[in-house]
């Protein structure tokens, strides 16, 4: 039986393993990046090769490798929103979102909360002007600096961070009314 998966593995990295790396890498910043979540979706290839039968390998290796890049924007993007907590005078508060949005406990609860906040925060971005949205976007998502924005724009860089800063306290407004929501329970 070993022997069975490990061909089955190998025939999907044979059949696979190419286009898929460049499917990645077209999707992330760096080919250290793209590695890492190629690796990643053998390794969870591996683990249900037998135990679930796979119809259409290829979808389902696409599919598990676009949210393997999705998670690793998320888990950077929650890394990188420090500036939407950080508050001059709220402190405990901003401390306690913290908490309960980059738990480590996986619970419904946890879940829960984090998909209505990732729900919250897409809401509050729509509902900034567009180029105050994208400039954050661009920083917040794709990690783009000032200057390579203002590079590509033509927009200059202090433009830019007046555009974020505007943005961001807009959603840290709106994530406030968030948090005030869910600690009230």
């Amino acid at each position: 039986m070993p022997d069975e998966k490990n061909s089955r593995t190998l025939q999907a990295i044979k059949a696979y393993g190419k286009n898929l790396l460049s499917f990645i890498r077209r999707r992330v910043k760096t080919d250290a990046d793209a590695e890492d979540i190629l690796q990643d979706v053998w390794y969870q290839l591996s683990a249900v090769v037998n135990s679930e039968p796979i119809e259409q390998t290829g979808a389902w290796l696409y599919k598990v490798a676009t949210n393997k890049i999705t998670d690793k924007y998320r888990k950077k993007t929650e890394a990188s929103l420090d500036d939407l907590f950080l508050d001059d005078n709220d402190d405990d508060e901003s401390d306690n979102y913290r908490a309960i949005l980059l738990a480590e406990a996986n619970t419904p609860e946890t879940e829960y909360l984090r998909n209505l906040f990732w729900e919250q925060l897409y809401i509050a971005l729509d509902e900034l002007p567009e180029e105050q949205k994208q400039v954050w976007l661009w920083q917040e998502m794709e990690d783009i600096t000032f200057q390579e924005i203002a590079e590509s724009t033509g927009v200059p860089v202090q433009t830019l961070v007046s555009r974020k800063r505007y943005a961001v306290l807009h959603l840290r407004q709106r994530l406030r009314q968030l948090y005030l929501e869910i600690t009230q329970y």
